[in-house]
This record gives C-alpha cells, sequence and structure tokens, in this order.
C-alpha cells in the first residue's frame, strides 16, 4: 500500500523527473507562466511554493539552497530581488493553476500555472517603448 506516498511519479525515472521540475520551475519563474498538463502542474505547486517562501527570507544560506535547487544564478536572482519582496505578505498560494482542455494528440489534461499578483506590464511596456523611439 501507498500509504503516505503523495509524490507523483508521472512514469519517469528520479533523475528525469528531478532535471524536469528543475526545468518547469525555472521556465515558471522566468516568464511567470507556462502551459503544461494538470498532473505535472500539480507537482510542480510542490516545487515552487517552497522556493517562493525561500526567497521572503534573503540570506546567504537561503540563496545557497536555492541555487543548490534551480541552478541559475539569474533566476535565483529574481527570487531574492522581486518575487521576494512581492509576495511578502502573502502566506501562501503563490501559484494559479487553471484547467486549459485538452492536449490535441493524447487528450491529455492541460493546464495554464501562472504566478498570482502578476504586475501588467504588457500595457505599460508598450508606452516607455513608443515614447523612446520616437526621442
Amino acid at each position: 500500500m501507498r500509504h503516505g506516498h503523495g509524490l507523483r511519479k508521472l512514469n519517469r525515472t528520479t533523475s528525469h523527473r528531478l532535471a524536469m521540475f528543475r526545468n518547469m520551475a525555472n521556465a515558471l519563474l522566468t516568464h511567470e507562466e507556462i502551459t503544461t498538463t494538470l498532473p505535472k502542474a500539480k507537482e510542480l505547486r510542490r516545487v515552487v511554493e517552497p522556493m517562493i517562501t525561500m526567497g521572503k527570507a534573503p540570506s546567504l544560506a537561503n540563496r545557497r539552497l536555492a541555487f543548490d535547487r534551480l541552478r541559475d544564478r539569474g533566476i535565483v536572482g529574481k527570487l531574492f530581488d522581486e518575487l521576494g519582496p512581492r509576495y511578502a505578505k502573502r502566506n501562501g498560494g503563490y501559484l494559479r493553476i487553471l484547467k486549459f482542455g485538452v492536449r490535441k494528440g493524447d487528450n491529455a489534461p492541460m493546464a495554464l500555472v501562472t504566478l498570482m499578483d502578476r504586475p501588467e506590464l504588457q500595457a505599460d511596456e508598450k508606452k516607455p517603448v513608443e515614447e523612446k523611439k520616437a526621442a
């Protein structure tokens, strides 16, 4: 019986699963929105939410631990400089998982994973870019 074993294996070896979640976490923290299958999205929440909680307490030990798990210096900087202060007053629930239909090839349930409280930069970025080109 599998009592108390909540980890989804996702039909992968341990090393492949760890590498996949590292890559997905890096992509999510970089772009703040990704599309993946629903079971992967639900497991990704168990990886990314503790990382953001770690980013709320900036210390050298936490930075080293985050780098050990993410292996990307730029993402670690973003985690502690931007995301940690953004979620300082939030007590968890940093991700939103929305069901996104099914994948055409194999009918797998898809999900859209986004970070909560994202700043609306798309409308604001267009205006400064146009002003810079005109000047």
